[in-house]
């Protein structure tokens, strides 16, 4: 569609809120990155050993994930197409993330069942924007 829609109130709502779920996660990863010694004292031998145990490739795609999330929610209030690009490649990097956090390392035994929940929880909401910014395209919200 080659028309350009003035999106509708709750499109700049939802916009908002995922730039501010995104930043949540760019905080995130910079305290894991910055704060490792609070962090480290907070947790049980366990847990320590889980989260030592994190490959540079997993904490890359920490990275990767929530700084192109950012970077796509900067792009949906800008009404820009390329931020589903970002939305996608966010995801993937996430998935990425948690296949090692979930499956690979013992994360799971360290801090119990509830280690499941956030990454559901990011997996959802990833989704959910991806066919969020495909709508804005269709709609013409997005140019």
């Amino acid at each position: 569609m080659t028309t350009s829609e003035k999106p509708p109130v709750w499109f700049w709502v939802v916009s908002i809120i995922a730039l501010l779920w995104n930043l949540v996660g760019v905080m995130n990863y910079l305290n894991q990155a910055f704060n490792q010694v609070a962090l480290l004292e907070a947790m049980d031998q366990a847990q320590r050993i889980a989260f030592e145990g994190i490959p540079a490739w997993a904490t890359a795609a920490f990275a990767i994930a929530v700084f192109s999330g950012t970077l796509a929610s900067i792009g949906l209030l800008l009404r820009k197409k390329w931020a589903r690009t970002f939305f996608v490649i966010s995801l993937i990097a996430a998935v990425a993330q948690f296949i090692h956090w979930l499956f690979i390392s013992n994360a799971v035994e360290a801090f119990g069942p509830s280690t499941y929940t956030m990454p559901l929880i990011v997996i959802i909401i990833g989704i959910y924007l991806i066919f969020f910014s495909k709508k804005g395209i269709q709609k013409g919200w997005l140019k």
